[in-house]
């Protein structure tokens, strides 16, 4: 059942304020918004972080409930230099608002380049849309290693299945451990300062069309500091 008006506005809100305050838990979301003006519970701020794929625990936004799984993997990437294009790959999900609904996004980065390999939505948090961007994402090439959350897309015996049928070594990172994925959140935090909140999508079709564009500005375009002021295409096809 859509949410409600009032609903997808706060969903707006903490959108907004947990991109720029991810450190921020449910008693202090609820306090934000009642700053305000909005009236409203912790029962129902947990409740939309939840829905928006953002488990408010510190300091780790959560795209999903961690998956219940017998095989465990360590983090592989403390201490790693990374110093070549697919040495190491990472994947994660976040929240897209549009006018009067939202949509989920999922991306595959390589760590040394920061070039998006491949990207998919959906208007669920199901593992299917995952699969698809991991697939056309290794069509492109092999990563040594990939690494992810621990959520039930990332977790699921379909997804590690891929990675260990191509002999990639598989990272998860650690519970609560916001920095173990840096270059993932800092690309969400790209796409939504310098697109999605420049702009008010008014479909799914609208999203889609515009992260389209925003991407391949992204890859070919976007000049990067620690880049040396090149662009993750000059980055990841120049090696």
């Amino acid at each position: 059942m859509p949410e409600r008006e009032e609903n997808l506005l706060l969903m707006r809100l903490l959108d907004e304020q947990y991109t720029r305050t991810p450190f921020y838990g449910t008693r202090k979301m609820t306090a934000w918004l009642q700053t305000q003006g909005y009236e409203v519970n912790r029962k129902r701020v947990r409740r939309l972080l939840r829905l928006m794929g953002l488990e408010a625990i510190y300091p780790k936004p959560r795209t999903s409930v961690p998956g219940l799984t017998e095989q465990r993997y360590p983090y592989l990437l403390r201490g790693m230099s990374i110093t070549r294009c697919n040495q190491v790959w990472s994947c994660d999900i976040t929240y897209i608002r549009f006018q009067r609904g939202f949509i989920y996004l999922m991306a595959v980065i390589d760590w040394f380049s920061r070039y998006v390999l491949s990207w998919e939505i959906s208007v669920t948090l199901d593992t299917s849309f995952c699969l698809e961007a991991l697939d056309r994402a290794l069509r492109v090439a092999t990563p040594e290693i990939f690494n992810t959350d621990q959520g039930v897309q990332f977790t699921s015996a379909e997804f590690t299945t891929r990675l260990k049928a191509a002999d990639i070594r598989i990272s998860w990172d650690g519970r609560g451990r916001a920095l173990d994925n840096i270059f993932v959140e800092r690309l969400w935090r790209s796409v939504k300062y310098e697109e999605v909140y420049l702009k008010d999508y008014q479909s799914v079709p609208d999203a889609v069309s515009n992260l389209r564009a925003y991407f391949l500005f992204y890859n070919q375009e976007r000049l990067h500091q620690a880049l040396d002021y090149q662009t993750p295409a000059q980055v990841y096809i120049g090696h």
